[in-house]
């Protein structure tokens, strides 16, 4: 099995792509096959190198690592298709000399032009090589050789139908007339799309395609070309389309799409990967939360769907604070770093890792940590407006914490049941009144861990300030 993903870098990486890459890649894995990485990019005007270079980092944080591909080569190379125009020009000729395909001497325009016309006459803008030829004249070669053009080449398309098994679709019959001639090679010999992935297909030796069924209606061009070229096509399988919340497909008006903007703002590889396997495919035992591991082992081609899959942001951060919650301070601090450094405030504790423990079931994307975080590095930008006897019992809980041998979550504990014992003050005043003067907030993480990890100095000077009547600087 050779399995291949073949991005355009011409944008960042569209989680309909990273899902895409994510199938194939599960696949490949799943039957121990090869996963080829190949790079599209016959867009000369929109293709990026920068572009080509973030695709492969983002597929590498994802942890889809390929087998053969631009930067790790391979038998099967070059894995950039700008680097494989001779291949096409050759098989454009065999096509060609076959009678398969022929030269067409026309300009854009003259194509447009045939093109609105037919749509005007209510007539399908399908060509046909009567029509294209007839362009051809000895005047318009001789022109085209005189001003050094290149006619473009049209694949002649055959008036029968053709058939697709498709691995998640079935059966699929494409109607005679459905599609008529079209280009193979521009006159900038740069080839098209449909041309180039099925010489490359079929030189790379592809065995599976699971790819969006966006593109089901370049199926049929491309079943055409393998029938002329005698190649056998890969099997193919297309997947359902992702759509928004509202049923719509996904796109910008829904917020963020490319797996770049979720990393930036805080979302773990591992969620990402496990959300998008969701889309469109399901585990036998109905399990969500999984790691890449199980989803190559129950991987199969039979759990797609057929239906639209519905692509929801609110799961997406549910299951991303899942997998923060589960994960170990000590990793969570590695993935935290960058955005430990974009805080307002500077991060220093002896004890960083016991903060995140306490703050992670408040952190949804890691973006999320230092507004969690706060708490711990920043006073209170004003004091809580409490009476005189409440500010007494303040300063004698100060004064036993003062004290405290043994800075404990257990003994700290201890001292606030003394002091409630001793002041008979309600409890829920009490402890309510204590988190806003020490965190400003009115809710948080237990008090009891709070004061604990802010140490013995920072609460007393925190609570020592309200009987000194200050207002706590940031």
């Amino acid at each position: 099995m050779r399995v291949r993903f073949a991005p355009s870098p011409t944008g960042y990486l569209h989680v309909g792509g990273a899902r895409t890459a994510l199938f194939n890649y599960l696949l490949a894995r799943r039957f121990n096959g090869v996963y080829v990485l190949r790079i599209e990019d016959t867009d000369v005007a929109r293709s990026d190198k920068t572009f080509e270079m973030n695709l492969m980092e983002t597929l590498k944080w994802l942890g889809l690592h390929w087998d053969e591909g631009p930067d790790k080569g391979g038998s099967y190379g070059p894995y950039r298709q700008s680097e494989r125009l001779r291949i096409y020009r050759e098989y454009a000729e065999t096509l060609i000399k076959e009678g398969k395909a022929y030269r067409v001497y026309a300009y854009p325009k003259e194509i447009e032009a045939l093109r609105e016309k037919m749509i005007n006459n209510g007539v399908a803008p399908h060509y046909n090589r009567e029509m294209l030829e007839a362009f051809s004249t000895e005047k318009r070669r001789a022109e085209y050789k005189e001003k050094g053009l290149q006619p473009a080449v049209y694949f002649s398309m055959p008036r029968k139908q053709f058939f697709l098994k498709d691995m998640v679709k079935g059966e699929i019959v494409f109607s005679e007339g459905s599609v008529g001639d079209f280009v193979l090679l521009r006159s900038s010999g740069i080839p098209t799309y449909n041309f180039a992935c099925v010489v490359d297909d079929t030189l790379m030796k592809i065995t599976h395609v699971i790819r969006g069924d966006d593109h089901l209606s370049n199926t049929v061009k491309q079943l055409a070309i393998y029938e002329a070229l005698g190649a056998n096509p890969p099997q193919f399988g297309h997947v359902s389309t992702i759509l928004g919340p509202d049923g719509k497909k996904l796109s910008k008006r829904h917020g963020s799409t490319s797996v770049e903007e979720y990393r930036s703002r805080g979302y773990l590889s591992e969620a990402v990967v496990n959300y998008l396997a969701l889309l469109g495919w399901s585990s036998p035992d109905a399990k969500e939360i999984m790691s890449i591991d199980e989803m190559i082992s129950k991987f199969s081609l039979d759990r797609f769907s057929k239906n639209p899959a519905i692509f929801d942001p609110k799961k997406l951060k549910w299951m991303n604070s899942h997998y923060i919650r589960a994960m170990k301070p000590g990793e969570l601090l590695l993935r935290l770093k960058p955005y430990i450094e974009q805080c307002d405030y500077e991060v220093k504790h002896e004890n960083l890792e016991g903060i995140i423990e306490v703050v992670k079931e408040r952190i949804h994307v890691l973006t999320d940590f230092c507004e969690a975080a706060e708490i711990f590095f920043k006073k209170p930008s004003q004091l809580p407006d409490i009476n005189s006897e409440l500010i007494s019992v303040f300063l004698n809980c100060a004064d036993r914490l003062q004290k405290l041998q043994n800075w404990e979550k257990m003994n700290i504990i201890k001292v606030f049941k003394e002091v409630l014992k001793h002041h008979k003050v309600k409890r829920k005043e009490f402890y309510s009144t204590l988190r806003v003067l020490l965190t400003g907030k009115n809710e948080g993480p237990e008090l009891a861990d709070v004061v604990c990890l802010l140490g013995r100095d920072e609460v007393v000077s925190r609570v020592r300030a309200i009987g000194r009547g200050e207002q706590c600087s940031e």
